[in-house]
Formats: structure tokens, C-alpha cells, sequence
């Protein structure tokens, strides 16, 4: 009987596996959040010094438009006016939404409603492809195609919002039409097969069932595909002219905050006003980062609702 006794009380080999599994996989868990717990104190510490340490002032920080870190205003205050990359970022981030949208909605559309088999794989395809395709290669397209069109065409010397908007809507286009896809994937088959029943044809099924359906996902695709333009550095960087000051208009150089990162980090100094202004920076926009995952998570659960 002790060896049958044993046998039961015992764990089985079955369930130290269970367990061990589990204990890595809280183990991976608890790494993750660590890691971006470190990061993020890591930013905001030195995104902070900038006020706590060199005295500079918030307000000064976002509202203002002249941005020379090494010099001092009249008040003895840092010169780290923000606003003029904020408003780059916002403005190459809104603008290449509303260029990418419309067509990222039609090419889902046709895949998911229109295309055959084989249309629809050529489109993931294609899709797929300029997902592959590196940020620089974008650049490099954007700095011999589109600044001299923009410059024939519109005006200016080519550099400009208007020009990283182009850049950033291709590379952007990707992420939204792939995340519409699953969206308009996910509508209930009943919900068009009703609709087509009570007489609606299929446009009329197609706008007022299907992309009423999904607009909670198709809203959640255009909040990620922005969150991925307002921190793309290199492609912008690279046809948006580097300027910073206020932009005047879309065809006037600017700058955004990742192009302005990228070109002063390795040109600083570890704790000094110019490099903590940079480190300012790169919190505002890990915070944008943190507000477009909670928009992300908001209409998600009205979605849901």
C-alpha cells in the first residue's frame, strides 16, 4: 500500500511541469513590467532635472517658441521653448491620419468585401511589404521624390510639415489598413446577411452595417497608426527641414521632438541644461506614448460596450 500511497500524495511529474511553467511565465511577467517601470523612471528622472535642477519653468517649457537650452532669458531661465516641436509633431502626426485614413479604410474595404482570393493575398502582400521596408529607406525616398515635388508644386524650399506628412502617410498606411482589416473581419457574417435581407444593396450594407460595426476598431487603427508617426524620427527628420521655430505655415522647415532628440543627444553632455532639455523632451513623448495606449484602451471598452 506505501507505494500506492505515495503515488498519491505525491505531486506527478505533470504538475512540477505546470508549475515550473507557471513560474516563468510570472517570472517573464514581472522582467516586462519591471523594464518598463525602469524606463519610465528612468525618462522621467532626467526629463525632470531640467526644472528641479536647472531651474527652468514648465510653463516656459510648453508654451514657449525659442529653443537654445546653453543660453538664458532675461529671468536667468533656460531657453527650452518646446511649443515649436510639439506642434511639428502634432501637425506631421494629424495630417498623415487624414491622408492615410481614407485610403486605409477603401483597401481594407476592397479586401475584406470586394477582392477575390487572390487580389485580397496580393494586397496582404503588398501591405505586408512596405512594413518590411526601414525607416531610412523611406527617408531616402521622401528626400529625392517628394521634397522636390512638394518644392514644384506647392512652393517653398520642398522641406516641411507637408512633406514629412507625405512620408509619414506611407509608412503609417500599413498599420491602419492592416488593423481595419481585422475589425471589419470581426462584424458578425449575420449582421450583412440581415441587412442584404431586408432589401439594403451591398453599399448600403457595407455604410450603414459593417463600418458602423467596426468603428470602434477602425478608430483604435488610426490612434496606433499615429502613435507610430508622432515617434518616428529618422524618415521625418530626414525631409522636414530641422528648424527650431514656430512653423509658419505646412510648407515652412520645422522640426519635430524626435528629429530634435536624435540630432542633439550625441552632441551633449550627461547632465547639462542642454541634455536635460533633450531628456524633457523625450518625456513628453513617452507621456504621448502612455495617452495614445489609454485612448487605445478607452474606445476599445466603448467598443465593447
Amino acid at each position: 500500500m506505501d507505494p500506492i500511497k505515495n503515488k498519491i500524495q505525491n505531486n506527478s511529474k505533470e504538475t512540477r511541469q505546470d508549475l515550473i511553467g507557471k513560474i516563468l511565465s510570472y517570472s517573464c511577467i514581472l522582467l516586462i513590467v519591471l523594464v518598463v517601470l525602469s524606463i519610465f523612471f528612468f525618462v522621467a528622472s532626467k526629463g525632470i532635472a531640467t526644472f528641479t535642477v536647472n531651474h527652468g519653468n514648465l510653463w516656459t517649457f510648453l508654451t514657449g517658441k525659442t529653443w537654445n537650452p546653453i543660453a538664458t532669458d532675461a529671468k536667468g531661465q533656460p531657453e527650452i521653448g518646446a511649443l515649436p516641436m510639439i506642434v511639428g509633431s502634432f501637425g506631421v502626426t494629424i495630417l498623415a491620419a487624414l491622408f492615410a485614413t481614407p485610403f486605409a479604410i477603401g483597401t481594407a474595404l476592397y479586401m475584406t468585401e470586394l477582392a477575390s482570393k487572390r487580389g485580397e493575398r496580393l494586397l496582404q502582400s503588398v501591405v505586408e511589404l512596405l512594413v518590411g521596408i526601414p525607416s531610412v529607406v523611406y527617408g531616402f525616398i521622401g528626400l529625392s521624390v517628394i521634397v522636390p515635388f512638394v518644392r514644384n508644386h506647392f512652393g517653398g524650399s520642398g522641406y516641411g510639415i507637408l512633406s514629412g506628412s507625405f512620408v509619414l502617410f506611407v509608412m503609417v498606411l500599413p498599420t491602419i489598413t492592416s488593423m481595419t482589416v481585422d475589425s471589419l473581419r470581426s462584424v458578425p457574417r449575420f449582421y450583412k446577411e440581415a441587412s442584404l435581407a431586408l432589401g439594403a444593396t451591398k453599399w448600403q450594407t457595407i455604410y450603414k452595417v459593417i463600418l458602423r460595426s467596426a468603428t470602434s476598431g477602425i478608430l483604435t487603427a488610426i490612434i496606433f497608426g499615429m502613435a507610430r508617426a508622432f515617434g518616428e524620427a529618422l524618415a521625418v527628420q530626414m525631409v522636414i527641414g530641422n528648424a527650431a521655430v514656430m512653423p509658419k505655415d505646412l510648407l515652412s522647415s520645422s522640426s519635430t521632438l524626435t528629429s530634435i532628440l536624435t540630432m542633439g543627444i550625441g552632441n551633449t553632455v550627461m547632465g547639462t541644461v542642454g541634455n536635460n532639455a533633450l531628456w524633457s523632451l523625450a518625456l513628453v513623448l513617452l507621456l504621448m506614448s502612455l495617452l495614445f495606449n489609454i485612448l487605445v484602451r478607452l474606445i476599445g471598452r466603448k467598443g465593447r460596450m
